[in-house]
């Protein structure tokens, strides 16, 4: 088990770490191989912390504040590309799927001229969910191409009438996805490193190209449990196309940390598509709220934070930033397969942001 480095002024040792504690945990008592986190405090001074192996075969340690798969993180970007074009006149937030994509979006109860872009970004649209088809362990080195993805979606049934409810559905970000693709003439990969990664600096956050199965940088090994009590599998090699804008991406703690950060504090977007993804609509009776490709959650020590989260075959992140600039991410090597794991993860950033 190790522990990165402070940035000064250093931290006293006259107290556990409980953000270690919290990593540590995750590791001993829910059983993940590894966890790691960054967390920057008010002070903007930034933490890395590690727990467990970064891979099981070997022992090796995990590297410090190295790449995972982050899932659907990605969503937060692809939104963030679609809003950056909706303040340019390109897109309508309030236009349909059809006025892009004319006659693409049909199926039992579905319909593109009733769905509208707001409806992609905050999963009130009523598209069936497409996931569960694609992500079996059979299928981890198979390429999709999107409309791949969106012909499995569309043989289901709308799940509600566009606008009614709300109901989380990566087929929403896909579509979100195809319809840069045809306003810019670009591959959505390129729109999102030229718009997002390059102009704010993340070094080492990138959408896989197709066929790449790597992560490229340092990393723990991703792994999966396919049922309870079954054996740990190596999953860190996967064709992640099945996510595509929904949650293909590669980045680190910190790398997220800064992303969030450079969102709420107005970098990427202009005021005005700042304040519609930060309108949110209640997630059930949770608390949390869901806005255009962004969460808030709140605080056990008051207020909210903003982020997103995602789980991917081999890795699940959560974390987000306050508006007063704090930020933790927070990285498992492994989906868990029970709800109360998850819960620790997010306590874990409850604890970093509330220190």
């Amino acid at each position: 088990m190790t522990m990165g480095v402070l940035s000064p002024p250093a931290a006293s040792a006259a107290r556990p770490d409980t953000v270690q504690q919290g990593l540590s945990a995750l590791v001993r008592s829910d059983g993940l191989p590894a966890a790691l986190a960054s967390v920057t405090d008010r002070e903007g001074r930034t933490r890395t912390y590690t727990a467990g192996a970064g891979d099981l075969a070997t022992g090796s340690k995990v590297p410090v504040d190295g790449q995972v798969r982050i899932g659907s993180n990605t969503k937060t970007f692809t939104a963030v590309v679609v809003l950056q074009l909706v303040g340019e006149g390109k897109i309508g937030l309030d236009a349909t799927v059809d006025t892009y994509l004319p006659g693409l979006v049909r199926g039992e109860g579905i319909d593109g001229r009733r769905i509208t872009v707001r409806h992609l970004l905050q999963h009130t649209s009523g598209l069936p969910e497409y996931e569960e088809d694609v992500t079996d362990g059979i299928l981890q080195h198979r390429y999709f191409e999107p409309r791949d993805l969106l012909d499995i979606a569309l043989q289901r049934k709308a799940d509600f009438d566009p606008g009614t409810k709300w109901a989380y559905s990566s087929t929403n970000y896909l579509l979100a996805g195809l319809i840069v693709q045809k306003i810019t003439g670009r591959p959505l990969a390129e729109e999102m490193d030229r718009r997002v990664i390059k102009r704010i600096g993340l070094r080492h956050t990138y959408f896989p190209a197709p066929g790449d199965m790597t992560v490229r940088e340092p990393h723990p090994k991703g792994y999966r449990r396919d049922a309870a009590g079954a054996p740990l599998r190596d999953v860190t090699e996967i064709d992640p196309s099945a996510a595509w804008a929904a949650g293909q991406m590669v980045s680190t703690n910190s790398d997220l940390n800064r992303f969030f950060t450079e969102l709420l504090a107005g970098s990427l977007l202009p005021e005005a598509q700042l304040t519609q993804m930060r309108t949110t609509v209640p997630i059930g009776d949770t608390g949390a709220g869901y806005g255009l490709g962004l969460m808030s959650r709140p605080l056990s020590c008051g207020g909210i934070y903003w982020g997103h989260g995602g789980d991917i075959p081999g890795y699940e992140t959560r974390g987000g930033v306050t508006d007063d600039g704090r930020a933790a991410g927070v990285a498992v090597t492994g989906i868990p397969t029970d709800g109360a794991a998850t819960k620790h993860l997010e306590s874990v950033v409850d604890t970093a942001l509330c220190r």
